[in-house]
Formats: structure tokens, sequence, C-alpha cells
């Protein structure tokens, strides 16, 4: 078994961070690795030539940037990708992330995974302070389910949810809607959420990326079309629940289930936008849909004490947009930014 790994100190409380446009800064989304064990289609190419190890931020460092977060208002902390259950060692990163929790600092520590690993770490990240999780499932039918993921079998990820759901874990999918493929599935997926006692989210197509031959005209599904497809077998009342997030919610009235929307080209989520996101290499990005990005694994390296790269971070949020410039159209076919989608976690 690893030893676990070295935490840096419990944050001092500093001056909460509030952009430019008075948007308090509370949530933190983290992607652990570039790396994942699936290829899906929206996502990434499947031949990815990921980041070399040496330029992976270490566990260590990884802890002591997102402590350095949480002592300046960051109050919910979600861990993504790639996969980060794949991410070796991990389980020790989310326990000394953990203290957070003990402590009141941090008021929510989660993931989003694609649930291939879950049977192996539920009851662990259960006992880590993890209370839900999003699991990103686009299809429950298993041929179209590897055909989506290119490398994924739907079984194992089932198996997961059933473990997290065991475990005390309560679990969300995320459903990417595309157009042709899994838009005959959306009243399945709602039932079948419903039956297990989930919630679901549809997420639009996000165009981030090369993704190797794909068209995202061609996969674009719009939530509006969606939701007045659900509104034809479910009365849909608007929802005012948050989960801390960019979406949206109804409750069908004939079940009481919670349905979630994210629509970032259809209506964008900017206006509330309350997080920024962390790459593997201490990259920060103040926008999902924008290039501009600070550099904070150099103020990291550069001293034990955190003055620099606190510094470093509250000059990165006086420069956070209003919004991003996701278009999918006939003539912006094609990614608005370079990145993959898995190298800042959606």
């Amino acid at each position: 078994m690893n030893s676990p790994i070295a935490s840096s100190p419990q944050p001092e409380a500093g001056a909460p961070m509030v952009d430019p446009f008075g948007r308090r800064i509370s949530y933190l989304r983290v992607s652990v690795t570039d790396r994942c064990d699936f290829r899906c289609v929206y996502c990434m190419s499947e031949d990815m030539a990921f980041l070399p190890k040496a330029e992976i931020l270490s566990l260590e460092e990884l802890d002591r940037l997102c402590s350095a977060f949480v002592g300046v208002g960051v109050k919910k902390l979600r861990l993504t990708g790639g996969e980060p259950l794949v991410r070796k060692g991990i389980m020790h990163l989310i326990r000394n992330l953990s203290r957070h929790l003990k402590t009141g600092a941090l008021e929510e520590l989660t993931l989003t995974t694609n649930g291939s690993q879950l049977v192996k770490y539920a009851d662990e990240l259960a006992d880590c302070g993890i209370r839900r999780i999003n699991v990103s499932v686009d299809s429950l039918d298993p041929d179209k389910f590897t055909r989506i993921t290119r490398w994924g079998k739907l079984q194992p990820v089932l198996d997961g949810i059933a473990a997290a759901k065991a475990a005390g874990i309560k679990v969300k999918l995320n459903t990417v809607a595309l157009k042709g493929v899994n838009d005959d599935e959306f009243y399945r997926l709602v039932e079948w959420c419903g039956e297990n006692g989930h919630e679901i989210t549809f997420i639009e197509v996000m165009p981030m990326g090369d993704i190797g031959g794909e068209n995202r005209l061609d996969q674009f599904y719009p939530i509006s079309l969606l939701r007045s497809h659900l509104g034809k077998r479910w009365t849909l009342q608007e929802s005012g629940h948050n989960s801390g997030g960019p979406a949206r919610y109804v409750t069908l009235a004939e079940t009481g289930q919670r349905v979630g929307f994210i629509t970032p080209l259809t209506h964008n989520f900017c206006e509330s936008c309350n997080r920024v996101r962390l790459t593997c290499t201490g990259t920060l990005y103040m926008c999902l849909g924008q290039d501009d990005a600070a550099d904070l694994r150099a103020p990291l390296r550069q001293s034990d004490s955190d003055e620099t790269l606190l510094a470093a971070i509250r000059e990165a949020i006086s420069r956070k947009p209003k919004g991003h410039d996701f278009i999918i159209d006939r003539n912006h076919s094609g990614p608005a930014v370079e990145r993959h989608m898995s190298v800042t976690g959606g």
C-alpha cells in the first residue's frame, strides 16, 4: 500500500475572490489527469497524444494548490479528468483533501467520473466524505455505449453506479445530447434514473478540441428541443434548485423527479458563473470557452510560501471574462478552443 502523501498546512482564511463582474468565485474544478480509459466521440480523438508525465503536477502539488484556493473562498471542489480515478494514487489525494471538509473550510468535495473504476473505489470515496458524484452515461444500450465511448463497456459502469449508491453516494448522470445517436433514448434515460433513484442532467455538445473526423454540427442537439420532447411525456415545472454549477432544473410533476439542463450554446450560463478550472499541469482557465489562462505551476514551485501563488491566483481572477464564445452552426462547426474537454474536465 502506498503511504499517504504529505499534505499542505491548513489554509488561513483570506479575502474571498471576486471577479470584475462581481461574481464570487467559490467553485474550483481540478483536472487531476488528462488521461482516460474511454475515448468519447464528442470529447477526444481516438488517437490521443497525452501530456508527458513530467509535466503533470505531483499529488502533493495538487493538494497545495487546492488548499490555497480553499483558503481564499473556494467552498466546492470537483475533481475531474480525463478520468480522475485512473490517476495513480488518487485516493491519497482525495483523502488528504477531505481534511477541509472536517474543518468546515470546504462544503463539498466531489468528482465527475465515467464510472469505470467505481466498483473499486466507491466505499473509499464515501469514507472520504464524498456524498454525491456525477457519472457520464450517454446511452443505456450496450452497443451504442461502446460506439460513443469507443473503448468503454456499459455493464461495469452500471455496476459502479450501483456500488456508489450502496455506499451512500448520490449519483447524477451527465448525458450529452447527441443528434441521431442517443436522441431516441431520452425518455428511457429519464425513466431509468427515476427507477433507480438517480438524477440526470442533459448537456449540449461543446466545441472543444479536434475530435478526429467527427462533425460537431452533426452531433449538436439543442436542449430546447430536448425539453420540448420531454414535455410530451411529462409536465415540466421550473425548479429553483441550485447544485452550485451551471445546470438549470425542472421537476417532472408526475413523478417529482428532477432533471437538469446545461445549455452553453442555446442559453449560456455565464451570468452566474462562480467557477474556474485548474489543469493537471497547473494552468488555470478562468473560462471554459476562452483561451486566456494563468500559469500557477511556476509560482507554486518558486517558493514554499503561498504569498506569490495567491497573488498569481488573484491576478488571474481579475481577468475572468464575462462569458464564453461557444458557437455551433454551419459557419462554426470546428472547435472554439483548441484544447480538448479532457484537459480542463468540462
